[in-house]
């Protein structure tokens, strides 16, 4: 009996520490990716009243239960790449052609830095050639908790 309880204990602890290690490979980087500037709410706020296109690159069923107020959803679904700086964004689908203007100022968003597909969407728009990305890591839980605008 007293082996049994050992082995479990055992095989719990490895179970939380995979876990554990899948839950922080999965972060997303706390830098902004090449030709992406990383921003924080106040700084939506301000890119918002000069007329960035605020995009949430979450599911339509995400969108739907709430956003930042006048955000576009563009969802980056399937999101079938590794969660990693590294992915390849062929694996995945981001309709950029709902950005006809290169020099449009464009945040992206999802949730949180757990979230990879806001991340991927500015890396995607960068290496399309759209020159003004923006990137709001913390995303809509972060502006959800600071009271701001949503519907």
């Amino acid at each position: 009996m007293r082996i049994m309880k050992q082995l479990i204990l055992v095989t719990a602890s490895i179970g939380f520490m995979a876990t554990s290690q899948l839950a922080l490979a999965q972060e997303t980087p706390t830098t902004a990716p090449a030709g992406v500037k990383l921003v924080e709410a106040k700084d939506v706020q301000d890119l918002m009243a000069k007329g960035a296109k605020v995009v949430d690159t979450r599911r339509a069923s995400e969108y739907a239960e709430g956003t930042i107020k006048g955000a576009l959803n563009v969802p980056y679904d399937p999101e079938k790449s590794a969660k990693d700086a590294g992915f390849d964004p062929a694996q995945d689908k981001f309709d950029i052609t709902k950005f006809a203007d290169k020099n449009a100022t464009i945040v992206t968003f999802c949730n949180s830095g757990s979230c990879w597909k806001s991340y991927k969407a500015a890396v995607v728009l960068a290496k399309n050639g759209f020159k003004n990305i923006y990137w709001y890591r913390s995303g809509f839980p972060d502006w959800k908790a600071r009271k701001l605008p949503t519907e």
